[in-house]
């Protein structure tokens, strides 16, 4: 049997060195999850597996939980009596999450350790502005880079004036424009897809994520749907999945979000001019509502800012439930999402160092 090497699926240095920490476990990547069951790759192939009773118990709120893209410890790398038990799982460094759908108070993970994420947004009736900056807050404060991929541009009669409106409310990310016709930009693409280097789409259903990722893969890993009579694509993808392309990258397919509600983001780089701006405000804690010397206002008032990207904006500010903290709490909060804890992250590289000195 050919072993799979776990580099080629993102497997690094030092991930292996932690894995290390664990004896008599095998270290894994998840590929597929499921209510309950999880799929990972090891050097011997793709089994199921579940987490243990032990890890179950430890884990605080969801985000303990794996994810796809997760690197995991499992106790075998064939299932060949029963399912693989999912010991531990390694440090992120990086998770996509949203705040789960209806009022429940808690994260859902969508996918970790990724490099890039490709948001999908058509340029028909999906296009919209206003939830593309709630993509690009989400994005942003993964860790990981966005990429805004426009679809269905044989649908759209004024590709010009799209993006003009686009441009503004993504100030440094990439926009590429793709039609699932005539494969246009489908190239282009493959610039942000590498060896070992991991890559989600994310966006509505039916925007044309899995077309895209079959058209990467050059087979058909997934059904595709056209488009129904109100203009509107159809959802295809049902669960989160890792798939390994023949060019060595890795991608995350996604089902289509519905609502996207906000747990943690980015608004510093998501609304990068607003943040710019208010720089320039007379007070360091300005509300950009009624306070004088305010740049963000007197910028509404010149045209140079839409007054519908304050507004979201401050929409969003609002919703965010880490907002008031400072940048410290910011932080914490953070690590603690990534690692468990900031004293689970502090162990992990204790341990490292005292095993690099036995040496």
């Amino acid at each position: 049997m050919s072993k799979t090497d776990l580099y080629t699926l993102g497997l690094t240095e030092l991930l292996e060195q932690e894995s290390s920490l664990y004896a008599g476990l095998y270290v894994a990547r998840v590929s597929v999850q499921h209510k309950h069951l999880y799929k990972v790759i090891t050097e011997n192939g793709e089994i199921t597996a579940e987490i243990s009773g032990k890890l179950a118990f430890s884990v605080q709120d969801k985000s303990g939980y794996p994810t796809v893209g997760d690197w995991v410890m499992v106790d075998r790398t064939q299932s060949n009596v029963g399912h693989a038990i999912i010991n531990a799982v390694l440090q992120r460094r990086s998770m996509l999450e949203r705040k789960a759908a209806g009022n429940a108070q808690e994260c859902q993970l969508i996918a970790a350790n990724i490099d890039t994420i490709f948001i999908c947004m058509s340029l028909n009736n999906n296009f919209n502005l206003r939830r593309m900056e709630r993509y690009l807050a989400i994005a942003w404060d993964s860790m990981a880079i966005p990429v805004i991929i426009l679809t269905k541009a044989d649908l759209c009669p004024n590709l010009a004036d799209k993006l003009s409106e686009l441009h503004p409310v993504a100030p440094g990310v990439d926009i590429l424009v793709t039609s699932n016709r005539s494969q246009e930009g489908y190239r282009e693409l493959m610039k942000y897809i590498d060896f070992g280097k991991t890559v989600a789409f994310i966006g509505s259903s039916g925007v044309g994520k899995s077309t895209l990722i079959n058209c990467l893969a050059g087979t058909e890993v997934f059904v595709t749907k056209e488009i129904d009579q109100y203009d509107k694509g159809r959802h295809t993808t049902t669960h989160r999945q890792l798939i390994v392309l023949p060019t060595g990258g890795i991608v995350i397919d996604t089902p289509g979000m519905r609502e996207l509600q906000l747990e943690t983001a980015d608004l510093s780089k998501a609304f990068a001019d607003i943040d710019q701006l208010a720089q320039n405000c007379r007070f360091d804690d300005c509300s950009h509502q009624t306070e004088p010397g305010c740049a963000v206002k007197a910028a509404i008032e010149t045209g140079t800012l839409l007054l519908e990207r304050l507004t979201s904006y401050q929409k969003l500010q609002a919703e965010l439930n880490y907002q008031g903290m400072n940048s410290r709490q910011l932080e914490q909060a953070k690590i603690k999402r990534m690692f468990g804890s900031f004293g689970g992250m502090k162990e992990v590289q204790r341990s490292l160092k005292e095993k690099n000195k036995r040496k």
